[in-house]
C-alpha cells in the first residue's frame, strides 16, 4: 500500500475501479512507472487518477485525446477555482460528484471531496 500522507499518488477505491474495469490506465499507481503516459497514445476508453498537485498535463493530455474520438474518465480531487477544471469545462466534460470522502486504501477518509470528470465522444 502506498503512505498517502508522504505520497501523491493515491490508490482509487476499489468501487471506482470496478466501473471502469478493463479500461485503459496511463497513470498507474507504480513508484516506478515503465512508460510515461503522457507521451503515448491512449486507448478509446482511458480512465485516469492523476497525481493530485499536478493534474493539468494529464488534463490537457485527457482532452487532446478525447478530440481524436476517445472517452476519457479523470478521478480528481473536487477543485472548481483551478485552471484544469476551467480547461475540463471548456472541452465540454460532465462532472459527477462524488458524495461520500474517498479512502484511497487507507480505511480513513480523504481531507478532501473528489469528483468524476468524463470527457465522451462528441
Amino acid at each position: 500500500m502506498i503512505e498517502t500522507k508522504k505520497s501523491d499518488q493515491f490508490p482509487s477505491d476499489k468501487w471506482i475501479l470496478n466501473m471502469f474495469e478493463g479500461w485503459f490506465d496511463p497513470c498507474p499507481l507504480n513508484s516506478n512507472p515503465e512508460l510515461d503516459g503522457l507521451m503515448i497514445d491512449w486507448q478509446d476508453r482511458t480512465f485516469v487518477n492523476p497525481p493530485y498537485s499536478k493534474p493539468l498535463d494529464w488534463v490537457l493530455k485527457g482532452i487532446q485525446e478525447n478530440k481524436k474520438g476517445k472517452r476519457v474518465v479523470f478521478l480528481l480531487k473536487m477543485d472548481t477555482s483551478t485552471r484544469w477544471f476551467a480547461e475540463l469545462k471548456q472541452a465540454g466534460a460532465k462532472f459527477m460528484w462524488i458524495s461520500s470522502r474517498l479512502k484511497y486504501g487507507s480505511g480513513s477518509p480523504a481531507p478532501f471531496p473528489s469528483m468524476l470528470a468524463m470527457l465522451n465522444i462528441n
